[in-house]
């Protein structure tokens, strides 16, 4: 079932099921792992190839060999817009580690107040993805065996994707947008 809200299309899942990342258990895994790098949108290559010099001291060698080969972005197997990979494949080039744990250098520089754009929106938003039709968007939950931890979490919380996601989703859509949100999900 899908929820109406403006021009989104909002999956009844990410109401009903329930989610907190936990990094201590799954170590950001989503970072590393997959077949692609991150979704990009278009309007988001522009910001990456400005922000890379700013980002650059806080990747890895290995992710800056990858965007130097490769550039800022490139288009993946099935023609979407991805962050580069370090090798090739999985581990997204702008991933840094702390303590062993991923970290995103994009979003690293953007906490210490050197950029003010966070991360691409498909990093923020997970675990929703998008599909953009031209005259709306849907969102989905994605699941993935990686987020077992984080749904065990967010049941024990008692937190709905869309709650703990609150901040992306307003980044993505507006607060009147949330707003409606919220008073779609108090009728059901």
């Amino acid at each position: 079932m899908m929820i109406e809200v403006g021009a989104v299309l909002v999956s009844e899942e990410l109401i009903k099921e329930e989610f907190v990342c936990n990094l201590s258990k799954c170590r950001g895994a989503c970072c590393v792992e997959g077949d692609a790098g991150a979704p990009l949108q278009q309007d988001e290559l522009a910001v990456l190839a400005a922000i890379y010099p700013t980002v650059k001291p806080y990747m890895t060698e290995k992710g800056i060999a990858a965007v130097e080969e490769f550039g800022t972005h490139v288009v993946d197997a099935d023609g979407d817009l991805t962050t580069p990979c370090v090798d090739g494949h999985k581990e997204c080039a702008y991933v840094t580690w702390e303590n062993g744990i991923t970290k995103c250098a994009i979003e690293k520089a953007y906490e210490k107040g050197e950029i003010n754009w966070k991360k691409p929106i498909s990093c923020h938003l997970y675990p929703i993805r998008t599909t953009v039709y031209p005259e709306f968007d849907v969102l989905h939950y994605d699941r993935w065996h990686i987020c077992h931890a984080a749904c065990a979490l967010g049941r024990e919380l008692q937190v709905p994707v869309y709650a703990f996601l609150k901040e992306p989703l307003i980044r993505k859509y507006g607060q009147e947008w949330y707003n409606e949100l919220e008073e779609s999900v108090a009728l059901l």
